[in-house]
C-alpha cells in the first residue's frame, strides 16, 4: 500500500478530523498506486493519520475512509458504514423517504444516497467511491430490497475527478411515477430530470417551522421548485399563495403536487424569473404578508462569490420591501461558500438599504438526515431564517 507523506510535523485540520488531504499538503508519495487505490497517510515524523482513496487528478487528493490502520477497506467495511447510517435514520421517524447517506458526514466521502420509498438514488462523486459503486449497490439491495436503484451521476463535480457524467438504472426497474410523503404532504418526485436527486430533504424541519406564520395570510414564494414550501403553507392555512420558478418542468410538477394534495385552489404556480418577479411586484406597489425565498446555490466556487453576494442581497432586499409591516421574510441559502456570518451580514445590509427594522424570529439549519461533521465545515451548508420586518 502506497504511503502519502504530508508536509510538516503536524496537520491540525486533519488531526482534528477533517476528511480531506489537499494536493498542496503532500510532500511525497512512497510506493506504487493507481488512481482510486487505498493509501495510508502519514506526517513527516511518521505519525499515522488514516487511510483513504487517492486521486492525483483532484485537488482533494485523498479522502479518508478510516483513521484505524488495522481496518480493512472491503465489502464488510462498507456494509457496516451503511448499516450505521440506516440505523441513525430509522430513529428519526422520517417514514420511508429521506437522505440515507450524506457523504463525509456519514464517513463515506463523496457518496450520496436518497431513499424515495422503494427507489434509491445514488451519487458517487469521486473516483475512489466510483470504484466501489457496484459493491455499494449490492449492499443496498441486500439491506433494503429496493425496487430500483438509479444513479444521478450527472453532477459536474465528477468532471473534476476525471469521471464521465451519466445517469441510469443500476438495479431493478424505475417506477413510472414516484410519490413520497413528508409532513403529511405527498409529492411526485422526478429522479431522472429533477434537480440533484429529484427532491430536497434538507429543508424538512424548516418547512414545518413556517406553520405559525402563514395561517390566513397572503404569500409570495420565489424559487419554489416543485412546491414544497408553498404546499406546507397551504396545509398550515395560508389564504392565497403565488409561487414562481424559472423551470417549466418544475412548475408543471408543482401543479401536479398541488392537485395531488387538493391545494390547487389555494396555490397559483407560475413560471418566472425571481429577480424579475420581485422587481415587478415592487414597481406595482404590491404587498404580501409573507415572502419565502429558497434559491439554489448562487455560488459554486469562491471565484463566483462576489456576484453571488450581490444576488443574495438583491432578492432579500426586494423581499423585505414587498412585506407589510409585521410581515415575515422566510429566507435561506444553500451555498457552502456563504457561511453563517456572511449570510447574516447580507441580510442586515439588505435591511439597512431597505430601511426596515428586523426581528430574528428563528435561525435554523439543515434537516437531521444531513448531519454535520464538526471538523468539516463543508458538511454544514444550509442557512435558514425567519425574520419579522417592520
Amino acid at each position: 500500500m502506497a504511503k502519502v507523506i504530508l508536509k510538516g510535523k503536524k496537520n491540525e485540520r486533519i488531526e482534528k478530523g477533517h476528511p480531506w488531504v489537499y494536493s498542496t499538503e503532500i510532500l511525497n508519495i512512497k510506493g506504487n498506486y493507481k488512481p482510486g487505490d487505498i493509501v495510508e497517510v502519514y506526517l513527516e515524523n511518521g505519525k499515522f493519520l488514516g487511510k483513504g482513496y487517492i486521486n492525483p487528478k483532484s485537488q482533494i487528493t485523498v479522502r479518508f475512509l478510516t483513521k484505524n490502520k488495522d481496518e480493512d477497506i472491503d465489502r464488510e467495511f462498507f456494509k457496516n458504514r451503511i448499516i450505521k447510517a440506516l440505523n441513525y435514520r430509522k430513529q428519526l421517524n422520517y417514514g420511508e423517504s429521506y437522505r440515507l447517506i450524506y457523504a463525509e458526514a456519514d464517513f463515506l466521502p463523496a457518496l450520496i444516497v436518497d431513499k424515495f420509498n422503494n427507489t434509491l438514488v445514488i451519487q458517487t462523486l469521486s473516483l475512489g467511491m466510483e470504484k466501489y459503486k457496484n459493491i455499494i449497490v449490492d449492499i443496498l439491495v441486500e439491506l433494503l430490497s429496493p425496487k430500483c436503484i438509479y444513479e444521478r451521476n450527472d453532477a459536474p463535480v465528477r468532471e473534476l475527478e476525471g469521471l464521465e457524467l451519466k445517469k441510469g438504472v443500476l438495479y431493478g426497474e424505475l417506477p413510472e411515477k414516484i410519490i413520497i410523503e413528508e409532513n403529511d404532504i405527498q409529492y411526485y418526485v422526478d429522479v431522472v430530470e429533477g434537480q440533484k436527486t429529484g427532491f430536497f430533504f434538507d429543508q424538512r424541519e424548516n418547512r414545518k417551522a413556517i406553520e405559525p406564520f402563514v395561517k390566513g395570510r397572503e404569500i409570495l414564494e420565489c424559487f419554489c421548485y416543485t412546491g414544497s414550501f408553498a404546499l406546507n403553507a397551504a396545509k398550515y392555512g395560508a389564504n392565497n399563495i403565488l409561487a414562481y420558478d424559472y423551470s417549466d418542468d418544475a412548475i408543471s410538477l408543482a401543479r401536479e403536487n398541488a392537485k395531488l394534495n387538493g391545494m390547487q385552489d389555494i396555490i397559483k404556480f407560475e413560471v418566472g424569473n425571481a429577480f424579475d418577479i420581485l422587481r415587478k411586484f415592487y414597481n406595482d406597489k404590491k404587498k404580501f404578508d409573507v415572502v419565502i425565498l429558497d434559491p439554489p446555490a448562487f455560488v459554486k466556487n469562491k471565484k463566483a462569490l462576489e456576484g453571488a453576494l450581490r444576488g443574495y442581497k438583491e432578492i432579500n432586499l426586494r423581499g423585505m420591501k414587498l412585506l407589510k409591516p409585521g410581515g415575515f421574510l422566510i429566507t435561506s441559502s444553500c451555498s457552502h461558500h456563504v457561511n453563517d456570518e456572511l449570510f447574516f451580514n447580507i441580510l442586515m445590509s439588505a435591511a439597512y438599504d431597505a430601511k426596515v427594522t428586523v426581528r430574528i424570529i428563528e435561525k435554523r439549519s439543515q434537516a437531521k438526515d444531513h448531519p454535520v461533521l464538526a471538523a468539516s465545515e463543508e458538511t454544514s451548508y444550509l442557512k435558514f431564517y425567519i425574520l419579522e420586518i417592520y
